[in-house]
């Protein structure tokens, strides 16, 4: 079984998760790439992965989780010691990512690619102007994120959730 201090750190861990994600797709939005692609989707991991983890493995034996008897009763899938407004901002922050997440996809016109001539493609075959490009590339960095995103948000609220049960167990 994780401390409370554990669980609490790893729900800080994915916040930061949330605040790096959000911010580096809001950055990319804006047509700004601050950090280069791999050092963004890679911090975002580790930022995310450990406190997801953490999340679930500790609420799933803390709680003996099983499915909820109600698909759509919020009280079925949110321990009863959490605040119903922090149950509803997680979900407002998860659709937030979920969003940016289908918008990118929607935005995504092929797979971003350079010939050995050296002109930017999509799909191998449609040569594009290197705006274009960066843009399809930007599209992609957003769905890693997103999806990182998502799941940071749901390892701060599991690990958080569970830290915070003051019943035994």
């Amino acid at each position: 079984m994780m401390s409370r201090r554990a669980l609490l750190c790893y729900s800080v861990l994915c916040g930061a998760g949330v605040l790096w994600s959000g911010g580096l797709i809001l950055a990319l939005a804006l047509g700004h790439r601050p950090v280069d692609k791999v050092v963004v989707v890679g911090v975002a991991a580790l930022l995310t992965v450990p406190g997801f983890a953490a999340g679930i493995l500790s609420n799933r034996r803390g709680y003996r989780t099983q499915q909820p008897r109600r698909l759509w009763a919020l009280s079925s899938w949110v321990p009863p010691h959490v605040p119903m407004w922090a149950a509803l901002t997680t979900g407002v922050i998860f659709f937030g990512f979920w969003l940016a997440i289908v918008l990118a996809f929607f935005a995504l016109e092929g797979n971003p690619g350079i010939n050995a001539d050296g002109a930017y493609v999509l799909d191998r075959t449609t040569v594009v102007d290197e705006a274009t490009y960066e843009r399809q590339l930007d599209h992609t960095q957003q769905i890693s994120l997103g999806v990182l995103g998502a799941f940071a948000t749901g390892g701060a609220f599991l690990c958080a959730a569970r830290a915070t049960d003051h019943e035994p167990g």
